[in-house]
C-alpha cells in the first residue's frame, strides 16, 4: 500500500514538474513579446528593422528571435497534453532522471522544428519588408495578398493534409506507440515529429499574423487560442471547416471591397 502511494506520489510530481517548466516557458514567451511590443512602440525601427536598406545581422537575429518566442508562446500550451504523455510513457520505461531528460529533450525537438519555422517566417518578413508590403506593425499593406492569405488559410482547413496533421496532433497515443524512440537523441527526434504535424496542421494559419499585425498580441493570442481549440475540441473537424468557410468569406469579402 505504501509502495503504491510511492508510485502515485511521483507520478503527481513528476507532472507538476512537466507543467511547471511549460508554463515557465509560455509565460516567459510571453513577457518577451509584452517587453518586444512596448518597445517597438517606444523605439520605432530601433529594435526592429522597417526600412528599404537591408538589414544588420543584429537585426535579423532579434526578429528570428521574436518569431522563435512567439512560436513557442503560441505553440506549446496546445503540446502540453503530447509532452504529459511522453514524459508518463518515458517513465514507465526509464524511470527517474532519464524520463525528466526524455521530456526535456522532447520539448526541444518540438521547439527546434518550429525554429526552422521561425527563419523561413524571417525570409518572408524580409522579402515582404523589401517590396514595401508591410506597415510599421509588420501588418501586410497589400489588399490582393491580405486576401490571398485569407483564402489559403480557409481552403487549407478543408484539404486531406490539414485533416490528417491535425488528427495525429490530437492522437498522442499513436505517436507514442508508434513512433517511440529511447534516449535523449530519440526524445528529441519525436518531438521534432509532433513538431511537423503541428506545422503542417497550423503553418497557414500562422501567416494570419501578417493580415493582423506580427506583434499585435491580441491577434497572436487569438490564433494561438483556435490552435488550441481546433486540438482539443471532440468536434474539431467541424471547427476546422467552419473557420475555413469563414476565412474564404473574409478573403473574397477583401478582395470586393478593394475592387468596389
Amino acid at each position: 500500500m505504501a509502495g503504491a502511494s510511492l508510485v502515485e506520489f511521483a507520478l503527481r510530481r513528476e507532472r507538476l514538474l512537466v507543467v511547471a517548466g511549460i508554463s515557465l516557458v509560455v509565460i516567459g514567451s510571453w513577457a518577451y513579446l509584452l517587453a518586444g511590443a512596448g518597445m517597438m512602440q517606444d523605439m520605432g525601427t530601433a529594435l526592429l528593422p522597417m526600412s528599404s536598406a537591408p538589414w544588420t545581422p543584429g537585426q535579423l537575429l532579434v526578429v528570428v528571435v521574436m518569431w522563435v518566442v512567439m512560436m513557442a508562446a503560441m505553440m506549446l500550451p496546445s503540446a502540453a497534453p503530447m509532452v504529459l504523455f511522453h514524459a508518463a510513457v518515458a517513465r514507465q520505461r526509464r524511470g527517474g532522471t532519464a524520463a525528466g531528460m526524455a521530456s526535456a529533450a522532447f520539448v526541444l525537438g518540438y521547439l527546434a522544428l518550429w525554429s526552422v519555422f521561425s527563419v523561413g517566417a524571417t525570409l518572408l518578413q524580409y522579402t515582404l519588408e523589401r517590396l514595401a508590403l508591410l506597415s510599421p506593425m509588420m501588418q501586410t499593406t497589400s489588399i490582393l495578398l491580405a486576401g490571398a492569405i485569407l483564402v489559403g488559410a480557409g481552403v487549407y482547413q478543408w484539404t486531406p493534409l490539414k485533416r490528417i496533421c491535425l488528427q495525429s496532433c490530437r492522437s498522442p497515443f499513436a505517436l507514442v506507440m508508434g513512433h517511440w524512440r529511447d534516449g535523449f537523441a530519440g526524445s528529441f527526434a519525436m518531438g521534432l515529429l509532433h513538431g511537423a504535424t503541428c506545422l503542417g496542421c497550423c503553418w497557414l494559419l500562422m501567416l494570419l499574423l501578417f493580415i493582423g499585425g506580427v506583434m499585435n498580441l491580441g491577434w497572436i493570442a487569438g490564433i494561438a487560442v483556435f490552435i488550441a481549440v481546433e486540438k482539443i475540441v471532440p468536434a474539431h473537424t467541424a471547427v476546422s471547416r467552419a473557420a475555413g468557410v469563414l476565412l474564404v468569406a473574409w478573403g473574397v469579402a477583401t478582395w470586393w471591397a478593394a475592387a468596389a
